[in-house]
Order: structure tokens, then sequence, then C-alpha cells
């Protein structure tokens, strides 16, 4: 399917994150931003000036406007279901943030909608369209890395207490689903299992050491056991105070090489058989010395990663594919994330995936 003048994109809620998805949608090829939707007048009316297109507080005015094609879902993770089901009815395409859903209950019947309605389903994952992950998960279907060991991934980022205060949403179960793990963490939890294979058990630990008036974590480890025997563990946390940012990191070992990323940048690139690109990948992908983008400061990310993700979209769309980060693919590391809580909660017992249920969830202290 194809769109003579690009396809019309609509987001709906206008908070910060919706002004990155605009600038992605306005610098994209195939697209273009047609209209946005708040409950809020001043906050849609704001966004819409900025960007040139239609302002909607109606919900279903926005949905029956002939020039929209996909709805991009940017409200609170816990309020991804009932605009999704809307759109898909109205027989929208959606991109939705993550996490699609707080619960598996809940992500399942988004995923069903749209499959039943017909339309597409994309999570958004941008840094699966970073450059060095395109150079990392070569090299692992390559083989590089030989049999896998070790698949380890490292958040250890900063947020604010008026971070949290400035939303009443924010480090709560029902709207934002977790803490640090299913918010700032889940793009790199993403990448672990896309470039290490599907985990089989975990056995997490969780805690709030950092902040105040929050239910959820801000604070947690986990241990994992993949399908393929590696071992490996996530750290991640909102509470590692550096003003500049801390990057975010993933780590793969194997017996034959290690790959260190950090970022868009790779610290280690090592092989027991040599190749040679070797050594122009390790220029190209050197650390700059940069902090973390988000790391520290949640408006501090490039917005690029996020138009290759819609470029994606518009792409699959034309051939008829599914995207590269499909809602069953968006679905695994909720489930993961959802695991690591149950097993938290439980003080720190084994918990298999897949996971059948939500865990009933407690504020952690």
């Amino acid at each position: 399917m194809a769109k003579k003048n690009g396809f019309g994109f609509g987001i709906v809620g206008c908070g910060m994150v919706a002004d990155f998805h605009a600038r992605a949608i306005t610098a994209m090829r195939g697209g273009r931003l047609v209209s946005v939707f708040s409950r809020q007048a001043a906050n849609a009316k704001m966004l819409a000036n900025r960007y040139g297109c239609a302002a909607f507080t109606d919900y279903p005015a926005f949905l029956a406007d002939s020039n929209l094609d996909i709805v991009v879902i940017a409200t609170p993770s816990g309020a991804h279901l009932e605009p999704v089901e809307r759109a898909a009815r109205a027989g929208k395409h959606v991109v939705c943030e993550k996490p699609l859903e707080v619960t598996l209950e809940r992500v399942d019947r988004l995923i069903r909608s749209c499959r039943d309605n017909g339309v597409m389903l994309a999570g958004i994952y941008q840094r699966r369209f970073l450059d060095a992950t395109r150079q990392f998960k070569k090299a692992v279907e390559d083989g590089r890395l030989g049999r896998i060991s070790l698949a380890d991934a490292y958040i250890k980022w900063y947020r604010s207490q008026a971070y949290y205060d400035s939303g009443a949403w924010r480090g709560t179960w029902r709207l934002d689903g977790g803490g640090a793990l299913i918010n700032q963490s889940i793009h790199t939890i993403d990448l672990l299992y896309y470039l290490a294979g599907d985990v089989e058990w975990v056995c997490g630990f969780a805690d709030r050491r950092s902040h105040e008036r929050i239910e959820t974590e801000d604070n947690a480890v986990a241990i994992l056991k993949f399908k393929s025997g590696a071992l490996g563990v996530i750290e991640g946390s909102t509470g590692c105070y550096a003003p500049s940012g801390n990057p975010a990191e993933i780590h793969i070992s194997g017996t034959d090489g290690t790959i260190f990323m950090q970022d868009n940048s790779f610290t280690v690139w090592e092989f027991r058989r040599k190749r040679s690109g070797d050594q122009k990948i390790r220029k190209k992908f050197a650390p700059a010395g940069a902090p973390g983008a988000g790391a520290a400061d949640p408006a501090a990310i490039d917005f690029e990663p996020h138009q290759r993700v819609f470029e994606n979209v518009v792409q699959a769309l034309k051939k008829g594919i599914v995207p590269l980060v499909g809602g069953m693919e968006a679905r695994k590391s909720i489930e993961i994330i959802l695991a690591i809580y149950r097993s938290a909660l439980a003080g720190g017992r084994p918990v298999r995936l897949p996971l059948k249920k939500t865990p009933v969830r407690r504020p952690f202290r």
C-alpha cells in the first residue's frame, strides 16, 4: 500500500515525548504530520501551532479525519489500550510508545484488537535502529561471538524527585506499570533479548531507595538464564546520581568474541577470527565522551532514531510486511520485566517464562 503524498500521522497525547515524535515525523521520508489530539485544548493547540497541523480535542473527530492513516500513541503507559482499540476499529494503523501496556492482559487485548481489525501495530523501540545495534546484530548473526556465555544490560540512570513529582502517573503501577525497569530500562532490555535470544528464567530483586511518593522500584537487579543456556544480568536504576548521565550498556561475550556496546558506540569489539573491517568499525564507533542520551535528562534525546522507527513502519506498510518491532515482538520485553517484578515481589524466587499472567503488584519499600 502506497500513499502519493505520504502517510498521514496523528499523535495522541501532547506531553514531552510528543514533541520528539512530531520532530521525527516532520523530518521523515514517506510520512507527514497531519494532526494531534489531547483532552487539554491548550496542549493540542500549542503542539499543532508549532508543527503546522490540525489540533483535536474530540477523539472520534480526530479518528474520522480522512487525512489520518497512522495513529501514534504517546499517552501514559497504562492509558494506551483504549485509544489503540478505538483507532484500530476506525481502520487506523498504530505506532505505540513503550511499553505497549502495563499488564500482559491489556497488552494481549491491544495486539488482538489491531489484528482483528486488520491494521498494523508497531512498538517504539528506537535503540534497535542505532547504527551500532545493526553492527552488533550482524556480528551475532554471523556467529562471530561463537557460543554466547554471558549477556548483560546496565542502565544506571538518574531521575530527580522533581521528575516523579511532575506527573501524578509517574512511579505508579496503574499508569506507569512499574519504575526504572519498565519505563527507563525497557529499551536496553529489548536490545538484550534481540541480540542474545529469548529468556527462560529470571531471578530479581528490586526496591525504592532514592525517591519518595512513588509505588514502584527505582533500583533493580536480575539474573537471567537464556534459552541458549547463556547467563546474564540486568541492572536498572533511576537512582544513580550523575548529572551528566551514564550511558546504557550491553555486554555480550562468547567463546569466540566479545562486544561491549555503550549507547551508539563500542568500547570492546574483539574476536578470535579477525576481519579486515574490524578496525574501521572500532574507529567509527569509538566512544565520543558525550553523556548517555536521556540518561539523566529525558528531554535530551535525539529524535533521529524515532524517525527511523516511523520510516520502518511506512516501508513495512508499502511492502505488506511486519515492521521490525511488531506487536508480539514488543510484548517480549514487557513479559521479561513483569517476570522480574514477580520474582522481586516474592523475595527473589526464580520465575520461568513464558509468564501466564501479570503478577499481583504492591508498593516497593
